[in-house]
């Protein structure tokens, strides 16, 4: 059977999105590393990024600088750690949890950032008055790209009480709506700190085999998940979260593998 020129071409379509998870984002942080060290010709293959709350944030920097990977590394680990010295974590009074993220985003991306994203990167936001999705692709300016990342990234009450404004309208976490988004054309690879039906992501042993959907996430229920959605909100000590990059790191080479994409020294 013949197959047609339009199956084949979206075939070769790759996108890659990240999922939404919190402080488990040094786990994306460490699965970039792979991809960008290991997986040179699989990322230019790679027509669209997306993702949703700290996987927007990895996605945009696999995107737009992945040269400045190792620098977000350092930023997760100061921030979780000036996290862990508040008495209540993020919720202690007087935290401006936003404005720290803030200053993360605008020294990591390039001034160029905007264009580079343009119609590539698919953020996930939730409409604060609607409770409805969007995913935004189209950025006129950094500002604008800026907005968006901390819209994706804003869970009411844990990081503050104001949502974020945005052309007009007031936006809130992607991850509550759409927590792995996918873009609309072609194969998407999905990766996840959470055990579950995805490309990169850990796998749990000795589970009954039952999955629950979250927010469009097929994950597994483990106890192993529920601690993870636990160090989501509240980052553990450095030495687990320097554990949980290894563990991304090593998650992404094996699908290089299994994909035949992997390069000893791309």
């Amino acid at each position: 059977m013949e197959v047609p020129w339009a199956c084949i071409a979206r075939m070769k379509h790759i996108n890659l999105s990240f999922a939404g998870c919190g402080f488990l984002g040094i786990y994306h942080l460490g699965a970039a590393s792979a991809l960008y060290r290991h997986g040179g010709k699989f990322l230019k293959e790679v027509k669209a990024f997306a993702g949703a709350s700290a996987g927007s944030l990895v996605a945009t920097v696999l995107l737009t600088a992945p040269e400045r990977i190792e620098d977000c590394n350092d930023f997760t680990y100061k921030f979780a750690e000036e996290i862990r010295r508040q008495p209540l974590g993020a919720l202690t009074p007087g935290y401006n949890f936003m404005a720290r993220l803030r200053s993360g985003i605008d020294w990591i991306l390039p001034p160029n950032a905007h264009e580079l994203a343009h119609k590539r990167l698919y953020i996930s936001i939730t409409n604060a008055k609607t409770r409805g999705n969007c995913l935004a692709s189209a950025f006129s300016s950094r500002e604008d790209l800026i907005k968006v990342l901390l819209a994706s990234s804003f869970l009411p009450i844990y990081a503050g009480l104001k949502p974020v404004e945005y052309q007009g309208q007031k936006w809130v976490d992607g991850g509550l709506t759409d927590s792995l988004p996918i873009p609309p054309v072609g194969r998407t690879v999905t990766v996840s700190p959470f055990s579950g039906r995805m490309d990169i992501s850990p796998q749990d042993g000795g589970h009954l085999g039952l999955y629950i959907d979250i927010t469009k996430q097929d994950i597994m229920l483990s106890v192993a998940n529920l601690v993870r959605l636990n160090q989501a909100l509240f980052p553990p000590r450095r030495r687990k979260m320097e554990s949980l990059h290894r563990q991304g790191f090593e998650d992404a080479v094996k699908f290089l593998h299994k994909e035949n994409w992997f390069e000893e020294n791309a």
